[in-house]
């Protein structure tokens, strides 16, 4: 591998430092709360908000979970979400999706008080993003775009292409390069020549969701690779009925032509969760009229 590893690992756990000394500075203000609604007994789900309400804890934030059953009507969850908005002791909301299929999330996350935001999902905060104001910014995008400028420095005049067009991540991620001054382009499985495409990128962020799909031969010598897809993959390698986790880039292929790559485990992953405390952080200072730190975004 000749490619600069990008550990976002290491990289996650210097951003939740610096939340935490924030959240002790302005301990005189009160203690940021999380609010984390669980619906269902999905087994990724659950150790994810597991993960979250440990961390939350950690950089010393309030964690607060409800866990639903996954018949849960959807009057009674936009109640529990009403009741959440008026609590003031709560300054983020997270609703894990997937939801079950008898609920829409639309209207779901769409209930939730966009100050109270933290996954960015809210339309007026979507809104917000596309034409430049301050809002709530989905977390694993932000995530993308902190290790991009910390291993970049400015990214003004730099090409990027997203493969993916998910409202969580390639649409935001599309705009956040926007906004950096980067060329952008928003490919997807259907892009005619996405090979081409994706050879023109000094930046490539791969969010497509297709285990291994982007070869290294798609990539341009030098370019910075940020891989966002987790996908579960057999591993006959390892034993009968073994799995392995995998990104939507080939890793070894593409880390042999990069000049800097994230790995999967361990590069975008964990910096979805500290950008969730960062946003947590932000919402608390805007519900107590302080300015939100510098040092963190």
């Amino acid at each position: 591998m000749s490619a600069h590893l990008i550990d976002g690992k290491a990289f996650a756990g210097a951003v939740r430092s610096r939340v935490a000394a924030h959240v002790a500075a302005l301990a005189a203000h009160g203690q940021p709360g999380l609010a984390v609604v669980l619906v269902g007994e999905d087994p990724a789900s659950q150790v994810y908000v597991r993960s979250k309400g440990r961390m939350t804890v950690e950089v010393g934030m309030a964690s607060v979970e409800h866990r639903l059953p996954a018949e849960t009507p959807e009057a009674e969850l936009l109640a529990l979400i009403d009741s959440l908005n008026r609590d003031d002791s709560i300054h983020g909301i997270l609703v894990q999706l997937p939801l079950p299929g008898h609920l829409d999330a639309n209207l779901v996350i769409n209930a939730i008080d966009p100050a109270k935001d933290v996954d960015g999902f809210h339309v007026l905060n979507v809104g917000r993003l596309g034409t430049g104001q301050t809002g709530m910014v989905p977390c694993t995008p932000l995530g993308c775009l902190l290790m991009l400028k910390d291993y970049h420095g400015s990214l003004s005049g730099l090409e990027a292409v997203v493969v993916g067009r998910s409202n969580i991540v390639g649409k935001p991620m599309a705009q956040l390069l926007l906004g950096e001054n980067c060329t952008v382009t928003i490919a997807h499985s259907r892009t005619a020549n996405l090979a081409g495409v994706v050879r023109r990128a000094d930046i490539v962020v791969a969010a497509v969701g297709r285990p291994e799909m982007i070869a290294g031969d798609w990539i341009k010598p030098g370019a910075t690779v940020i891989d966002v897809g987790i996908n579960r993959i057999a591993a006959p390698e390892e034993g009968a009925g073994k799995t392995r986790l995998v990104g939507d880039c080939h890793f070894d292929s593409c880390a042999a032509v990069a000049g800097a790559i994230t790995p999967v485990p361990g590069g975008v992953g964990p910096m979805t969760i500290a950008c969730l405390l960062v946003n947590t952080l932000h919402a608390f200072c805007d519900r107590n009229g302080l300015a939100r730190p510098t040092d963190l975004t």
